[in-house]
């Protein structure tokens, strides 16, 4: 009973510590105060949501919000969008090649294949943004959109790989090897077998390497030059001198309800599909 009592006490805890500041976050999101708080309280409001599609006249009557750069925020974030359609598909383009390699082709250089492509994900974010950085300066292309679309590549092709390599090694060998023998092609088995067979992890792939292309920042930061993504525009807010505008708790409560959404739809459609 002792031990029972002591893992829900750490497990509470451990809950408390998780979400207790999305809690916080979420309540001075309504608080009409900047910077954010929930100890001093100025009314609700829900101007801090508005922000976006607020009309121009009624920005500028408030001294906070006249204060943020709505259109810069706004690029920023589409930026971000097009970073990561360019992202997403060489990720599961890479990672799949990956996998496929060390899934696929026996050799005793697959532990170092292993370490070597799996070795972006394990070096630091600063590390992988300066080494774009340099690597492609010195080629004569500045930093900017295509240098965040490299150095983040690099590092996201990695979960691809791993959720691709795990579906793959439970995939028979038996099925591609008699398809070969009955005289498809290889392209052919990968097409109507391999493929169809891995729809659902490059689907979950895809979604993972989506919000890390949007959440990336430490890489990002160090490969952008002169550009900006939604967490590089999000961070300068953050270190703002005066506190952090009550928009990026906003944007954070935004974000939470719609991966709770997300999520919520997932475990519905998966239990309804697992109903006989």
């Amino acid at each position: 009973m002792t031990s029972t009592r002591l893992l829900n006490i750490y497990t509470g805890g451990f809950l408390v510590f998780m979400f207790a500041p999305l809690v916080l976050m979420i309540v001075s999101s309504f608080n009409n105060m900047s910077p954010p708080s929930v100890t001093e309280w100025h009314g609700f409001t829900g101007k801090w949501y508005a922000f976006f599609w607020m009309e121009e006249d009624s920005l500028r009557a408030d001294p906070i919000l006249r204060s943020l750069d709505r259109d810069r925020f706004v690029g920023c974030f589409g930026n971000s969008l097009f970073i990561a359609s360019i992202v997403v598909p060489l990720s599961l383009l890479l990672g799949l090649s990956g996998a496929i390699l060390l899934t696929r082709w026996r050799s005793c250089a697959n532990g170092v294949l292993w370490w070597v492509l799996l070795s972006p994900m394990l070096a630091p974010g600063i590390v992988l943004g300066l080494s774009a950085l340099v690597f492609w300066g010195r080629l004569g292309v500045n930093a900017g959109m295509f240098t965040i679309v490299m150095a983040q590549t690099t590092f996201i092709a990695g979960y691809p790989m791993l959720i691709l390599m795990a579906r793959l090694q439970r995939q028979p060998v038996e099925l591609e090897e008699a398809a070969l023998d009955l005289g498809a092609s290889p392209f052919r088995v990968f097409r109507r077998l391999t493929l169809p067979y891995l729809a659902p992890a490059l689907v979950s792939a895809a979604v993972i390497a989506f919000m890390a292309s949007m959440e990336n920042y430490n890489t990002t930061m160090f490969a952008k030059g002169g550009a900006c993504t939604f967490a590089t525009e999000i961070g300068a807010m953050a270190r703002n001198p005066n506190g952090h505008p009550p928009v990026i708790n906003s944007v954070g409560t935004v974000i939470i309800l719609l991966t709770v959404i997300a999520a919520a739809a997932h475990t519905f459609l998966s239990r309804r599909e697992a109903k006989p």
